[in-house]
């Protein structure tokens, strides 16, 4: 086996079914496939103890996203761990794409994302092409004939799932932090733990894509964590000035990230930012 799959669900069995039978019907390798249950109310538990080639973990309750990565970060078997959304529906192609820059590099020390195609662009590390807003709209076939067609090159700034590190590394920056519990945030401030254990490729790749549904699970989240304010105290910046100043999120990609210069007006804001990240802090206690 190649990559160790980390998929967090939360009564999502539909979708979770989905993103299983593409890994299956469209990767060019074996893989690990793990999957973290929380609640599993709604049949989950029952359906994947019928599947011989999915391991999983458990908790009652809805631990949240940072909490089930760690958990199935203990079943891992394989050098290479892949973060994935239950919502989530893989390409032809998406794990050879991987390899083959994983193979370029030489060292462990990346963090590449696959490319995701929505419904609504979330960002411009996004292709935009409508095939359905959710199971019931979705239209694969138009999706397998069509998911190559639209233009897209590599880019920079590397964070959201699917996304992909070597284990070593994984474990050097502790997994995912539970402060950001249920998750929100959680992303970024992995990212920021990557960049300061010296990681500076971090890259999308272009050619290996996967369709997203989006926020199918999160969505329905009553109680958000505020990891806004938790990754400002945290790190004295914002995640945006993470994302834009330091990763250049989708940019083209043109090469490891060069150290970055906190500029004075940065520097500014950042330190405005803190202070009303300490009085929503004090507010909370």
């Amino acid at each position: 086996m190649l990559f160790s799959i980390l998929i967090p669900t939360w009564n999502n069995l539909r979708y979770l079914q989905l993103c299983v039978d593409s890994i299956r019907e469209h990767s060019r390798f074996r893989h690990q496939i793990i999957v973290h249950v929380n609640e599993g109310t709604d049949g989950t538990l029952q359906w994947l103890e019928e599947q011989p080639d999915i391991q999983y973990t458990y908790t009652k309750q809805n631990a949240g996203i940072c909490y089930a990565l760690n958990i199935g970060r203990s079943l891992v078997t394989t050098d290479y761990i892949v973060y994935m959304n239950d919502d989530m529906y893989v390409c032809p192609g998406w794990d050879t794409e991987l390899i083959r820059e994983i193979e370029a590099v030489g060292h462990n020390l990346f963090f590449f994302s696959s490319t995701s195609i929505e419904p609504v662009a979330s960002s411009n590390c996004v292709i935009e092409m409508d095939l359905g807003k959710g199971i019931n709209s979705f239209r694969k076939k138009e999706l397998l004939e069509n998911y190559l067609l639209p233009l897209k090159s590599d880019w920079q700034g590397a964070t959201w799932p699917p996304n992909i590190v070597h284990r070593n590394t994984w474990d050097m920056v502790g997994g995912y932090s539970t402060e950001f519990s249920p998750g929100m945030y959680s992303d970024p401030d992995f990212s920021m733990k990557l960049w300061n254990a010296g990681v500076r490729l971090f890259k999308g790749v272009g050619g290996s894509r996967v369709y997203h549904f989006r926020s199918k699970s999160t969505r329905r989240h009553e109680v958000k964590n505020r990891g806004y304010y938790t990754f400002i105290s945290k790190w004295g910046i914002t995640s945006s000035t993470l994302t834009k100043y330091f990763l250049r999120r989708g940019d083209v990609f043109d090469g490891p990230l060069k150290e970055h210069q906190n500029k004075l007006i940065i520097k500014l804001k950042n330190f405005f930012k803190r202070v009303g990240a300490s009085f929503m802090k004090d507010c909370r206690s």
